[in-house]
Order: C-alpha cells, then sequence, then structure tokens
C-alpha cells in the first residue's frame, strides 16, 4: 500500500478548528488613539511581536501548515526570548520577527514542546529587549477579564478585550490533549502565538486556535506548561528528560457514528499500516476505545516502540491493524538530529 494517509483532512468532518496559519482578511481592532487602550495593555504591547517563517520544503510540515508561516508572539525576556506558538515555527530554517517600533529582526529557533504545542525563539543581536512579565493562570476563573493581542500578515497590531468563556480539557484530532485549555471569547482573528494577558498586564497563556462555529473563540495553552519545562526547552531544545509519548500520526474526529479516521502525517508508522479514511476506531489492545480523549489515553499508556494492536470498523467488518508507536519529536526531527 502506498502510503494512503497523506492525505487531506476529510473537509465534512473536520470540526472549524485552525491549526495552522491564519489567513484570512483582518478586521483592524486596535483603537485608534493608543490612550484610549487600557494601561496595564500598554505595557505589553512593545513585547508584542509579528513572526514570518520560511520551512525547507522537505519538512514533513510543509504538507499541513505550509513553507511560509506568520503569527504573533511575546517577548518574556529581555535577552530577547520569545513565547510563541510551536506550528509557526517548527522546522523553520529562517525567522523574522517584527516590533512594534518598526524594526524587523531576525531571530532563531530555540525549541518546541510537541506536547504542550509551545514554542521559543530568541531575537539576534543584544538587548535589552521590551519584555512583557509572566503571570500565574491557576488562579483565572470564568468571567475573569482578558485580553489577546496579535499581529496580522500585514505587521499591525490586534487587540481583542474579552473574557474567560470555560476552563476545560481540550483534546485535538492530530493526537494532541492538555488537560486545561482556556477558552476566550470573542476571539483574536491574529490568534496563531498571541499572549493571553490578564487585567494585571501579565502573560496567562499562548493563543493557539480559533475553534467552533460563529461567534468562534479562541484556545490559548495557560503559561504554567510553559514554566514546568522552561529550562530544559531553552537548554536543549525540546524535554527529553520526559517520557516521549506514544505517537503513530493518525488524525481522527468524534462523530456520532465513532471516532473516525479523517487522515494522517506522511511519517507516522499509521501511514503505511493499513488505515483507510472513514475507519471508525473501536478497540485499542482489546480495550473499547470510547472516545478520542479515552483513545489518547490508552495510547499513551503504551510503551514507544512495543507493538498495538488497533480495531477498526470499515464498511460493516472488524479489520485488525498492527503497528508500532514512535517518539513524535524523533520523527519530525530532520535526519541526523
Amino acid at each position: 500500500m502506498k502510503r494512503m494517509l497523506v492525505f487531506l483532512l476529510l473537509a465534512l468532518l473536520i470540526p472549524a478548528e485552525s491549526t495552522a496559519t491564519p489567513n484570512e482578511p483582518r478586521p483592524q481592532l486596535v483603537p485608534a488613539e493608543p490612550a484610549t487602550v487600557p494601561a496595564h495593555l500598554q505595557k505589553i504591547i512593545p513585547a508584542v511581536v509579528g513572526i514570518h517563517s520560511k520551512i525547507p520544503l522537505d519538512r514533513p510540515s510543509v504538507l499541513t501548515l505550509g513553507p511560509l508561516r506568520w503569527g504573533s508572539g511575546v517577548i518574556y525576556d529581555p535577552q530577547g526570548y520569545i513565547l510563541t506558538v510551536g506550528y509557526i515555527v517548527s522546522d523553520a530554517a529562517e525567522i523574522q520577527v517584527s516590533l512594534q517600533d518598526g524594526r524587523t529582526i531576525p531571530a532563531r529557533l530555540v525549541g518546541v514542546d510537541t506536547q504542550s504545542g509551545i514554542g521559543v525563539i530568541k531575537l539576534e543581536g543584544e538587548g535589552p529587549w521590551p519584555a512583557a512579565p509572566l503571570g500565574d493562570s491557576t488562579k483565572t476563573a470564568v468571567g475573569d477579564p482578558t485580553a489577546t493581542l496579535g499581529v496580522d500578515s500585514d505587521k499591525s497590531l490586534v487587540v481583542t478585550q474579552g473574557s474567560i468563556r470555560e476552563i476545560k480539557r481540550f483534546a485535538g484530532y492530530w493526537e494532541y490533549m492538555i488537560d486545561r485549555a482556556l477558552i476566550v471569547a470573542p476571539y483574536n482573528p491574529s490568534f496563531g502565538g498571541s499572549p493571553l494577558v490578564n487585567g494585571r498586564g501579565e502573560v496567562i497563556g499562548v493563543t493557539s486556535l480559533r475553534l467552533g462555529e460563529a461567534p468562534q473563540v479562541n484556545l490559548a495553552i495557560p503559561i504554567e506548561y510553559f514554566i514546568a519545562v522552561r529550562e530544559e526547552l531553552l537548554a536543549k531544545g525540546g524535554v527529553p528528560s520526559r517520557p516521549p509519548r506514544s505517537w503513530i500520526g493518525v488524525y481522527t474526529v468524534p462523530t456520532p457514528q465513532g471516532l473516525v479516521v479523517a487522515g494522517g502525517s506522511p511519517v507516522g508508522p499509521a501511514a503505511d499500516a493499513g488505515f483507510q479514511r472513514g475507519d471508525v476506531i473501536v478497540r485499542l489492545n482489546g480495550q473499547t476505545v470510547e472516545s478520542q480523549e479515552d483513545f489518547y489515553q490508552k495510547l499513551w499508556q503504551t510503551k514507544v516502540g512495543e507493538e498495538v494492536t488497533i480495531v477498526v470498523l470499515r464498511e460493516n467488518k472488524f479489520e485488525i491493524i498492527k503497528l508500532k508507536p514512535v517518539d513524535r519529536q524523533r520523527a519530525m526531527s530532520p535526519p541526523g538530529k
């Protein structure tokens, strides 16, 4: 079988959530007079940056995210370290950062935490650079006021003031799940990598996704996911001390019929294992799969390199698929790294 899982996501099954660089027209939501921006946001704005990255065409992420990406970030350290979302900078060979003073400064990739989805880059050149303080999202509650500060593709600032709509577990179709996600409304159209700021002017999250039907909301990764691994991520580019999650590279979508296969990564074990679009995953290693979250939890209980057995329902018949999970970070890394 040729690498049949290298296909587009099933359009009718994928929910309205975005994991790639946003590319629709951007309404300008910044007040015309800077004085009308609350003082706690004015302090943050100099540290908000736009990010443009170029990715080599031979990298796996190009197939889903493209070779040219743009998004936002925030300088959190005067030495020039920038917090953003991983998909903007993963595999980047060239990164250009636009500052609020009009300058464009090159940056280098420092690291990406594939489990949380957070990425870090660093400005080239000496600082000190304007920096925003990191806060604590653990005391954040539903209804608390927030602001999302992004930079659009034209390098213009986009500010959206809103509030926390929900705090909940989130699972994504690409074998991704975080136990605590901040759901914010209204959404900022320049969401990718934008800092989420609380009422005290502290960064409490990294905005990652746009979710749902109109009126849409944003998902932000709480800052604690970064703080917990900061030192290792900066020193090693990842978190090698943490046992890797088993990864097979299959894209799934919850439906009333069950957990449906909708695509996959070209570098994952699932690509050659025999999955087909429309397969319904019903069991993993003899255990019933109840939901997408349940599938991930059961998969992550297995070890990298040990064979797993997945039963799928296909055209009213059960099919057995055997494959060995791998370490996602290693599978996605360039040869020799």
